[in-house]
Formats: structure tokens, C-alpha cells, sequence
């Protein structure tokens, strides 16, 4: 699947473009509009595009982009742009390999899986080999720590066993019966939390304090161990390690945060 910023009538399963979406897309299009590159004031929708197109290089996705499509992709990566409205260009981009060239424009420039194409119609040979390379390009790196965990659907896994084994913990389970009284509120408390702790995007927030939120709760510094460890123990039995392991480094400092006589 390929996410267009503009409709593209003739190419191969193309979708609008969703942040949603980014991780599994085989690639991000950003054909020429006229749209504005450099002055972005007063324009949320393209100071949106542009993230996207960040968050598409920062996870490994392939990009194209054409005319002011290249502009944007070239500010993304840090070039300046230049050139009147509806006609921009950005400068070559430090890094990147250049093709072609018309006079002192790059024309044509490569950065990792990044292809531009300073002209508003690509030519058929750019797109022929952006398609034909992207079954090399199918791998990506997470947008964020909660994408390295699985997910939200993972990381609900991983709270709702906790608290179920925590419950039955004789030094833990008196501590949540006596100031627990909703557990779907709390579990959706504690999910959301984690989930702002880990970098997700589009997801119910968390706000608030974490020392306020664990004060007069009576516990101990054996309480802390006693969680540091039923977390990790829990996240290494449903998680592939790496993604336990960096739900424990998380908890630990978060539990360095809370002081050893705090929960």
C-alpha cells in the first residue's frame, strides 16, 4: 500500500495519506500542488503534512516526491528552500547523493529512501525504479518506544496480567483491594499513562502527577521491589525481550523517580 498526499488516478493501490497508517505502508508519495514549503504560517494542514513526512523518514519509509512534493520532502530533511510561491525548490540536502542537475538546482537527488524530483511531472523512469525498489525498503524502525513493545494492544496485555498477578501478591495485593475500588478506571488509568510514557500518539492521555498519584498509599521500599520485579517477571513472559526489557528500564526509573519509600 502506498499513502498519496494527493489523489493519483494510475498508480498501484495508492491511499490517502494517515498517520495512522504510516507503519505498515510500503511508501510515502508527495506529488507536486503548489502548495507552500517555506512559510508555513497560518497553515496547519501543511505544517501537519510536513510532520508526517518526518515521522515516514524517521521510521524507514520510502518517499517520493515531485515538484513542490520534493521541496517539502527536502525541508523535512533539512534543506532550505527557495523559489516563488507554487514553484519552490529546496537545496540540495546534506547527505544526499544528486542525480541531475539544472544549473545550480538538483534536479534529482537521493537520501537513503528519500527520492526527489525538482520538476512538477515525474518522469516515468523515477517512478519505475522507486517501485521496483521498495520490496528492499520493507523494513522499518518504530516511531516510538510504544511501537517497540507491540503496541497498545501489547502494552494492555502486559498491565492487565500485571495487576491480576499484583492482586494475588501477598505484600501487593492488600495495598491495591484497600485504595482500588474501580479497576477498569484504574487499568485504563494505568494503560493511558504508560502509553504518554512511551511516546503514543492519537491515544487518550494521561496527565498528571506521578508522585502525587502514589502518595499516602503507605507503601515501602520493599513495595517498589516488590512491583519493579512482578513488572519485569510479567513483561518477559508476554513480551519478546527487547520489548521487556525496555518496559523494565522504564520502570526502573521511574521507580528512582518515586524515592524508596514511594510506590
Amino acid at each position: 500500500m502506498l499513502l498519496s498526499a494527493s489523489p493519483l488516478p494510475g498508480w498501484p493501490d495508492v491511499q490517502p495519506l494517515d498517520p495512522a497508517t504510516l507503519a505498515g505502508a510500503a511508501g510515502v508519495l508527495l506529488p507536486h500542488d503548489g502548495g507552500p514549503v517555506a512559510d508555513l504560517r497560518d497553515q496547519p494542514q501543511r505544517w501537519a503534512l510536513l510532520t508526517d513526512v518526518t515521522a515516514a523518514l524517521r521510521r524507514g519509509v520510502p518517499v517520493l516526491g515531485w515538484g513542490t512534493g520534493a521541496a517539502l520532502l527536502g525541508r523535512a530533511l533539512g534543506a532550505r528552500v527557495h523559489g516563488a510561491a507554487g514553484a519552490e525548490r529546496a537545496a540540495l540536502p546534506r547527505g544526499a547523493s544528486p542525480h541531475a542537475w539544472r544549473g545550480d538546482v538538483p534536479l534529482h537527488w537521493t537520501q537513503g529512501r528519500a527520492v526527489a524530483w525538482a520538476d512538477p511531472e515525474l518522469p516515468e523512469r523515477v517512478r519505475t525504479e522507486f517501485l521496483a525498489a521498495l520490496p528492499g525498503w520493507a523494513d522499518r524502525t518504530p516511531g516510538s518506544p510504544l511501537e517497540e513493545v507491540g503496541g497498545l494492544p501489547a502494552l494492555e496485555a502486559v498491565v492487565t496480567e500485571f495487576y491480576a498477578r499484583a492482586r494475588r501478591d501477598p505484600l501487593l495485593g492488600p495495598v491495591f483491594e484497600a485504595h482500588v475500588q474501580d479497576w477498569p478506571a484504574h487499568l485504563a488509568r494505568v494503560t493511558a499513562f504508560w502509553a504518554t510514557m512511551l511516546g503514543g500518539r492519537d491515544l487518550t492521555r494521561w496527565r498528571g502527577n506521578l508522585n502525587a498519584a502514589h502518595a499516602g498509599l503507605g507503601v515501602r521500599g520493599e513495595h517498589l521491589q516488590a512491583w519493579l520485579a512482578l513488572w519485569s517477571a510479567t513483561a518477559h513472559d508476554l513480551l519478546p525481550p527487547p520489548a521487556a526489557d525496555l518496559l523494565t528500564r522504564r520502570a526502573g526509573a521511574m521507580g528512582a523517580r518515586l524515592g524508596p519509600r514511594r510506590h
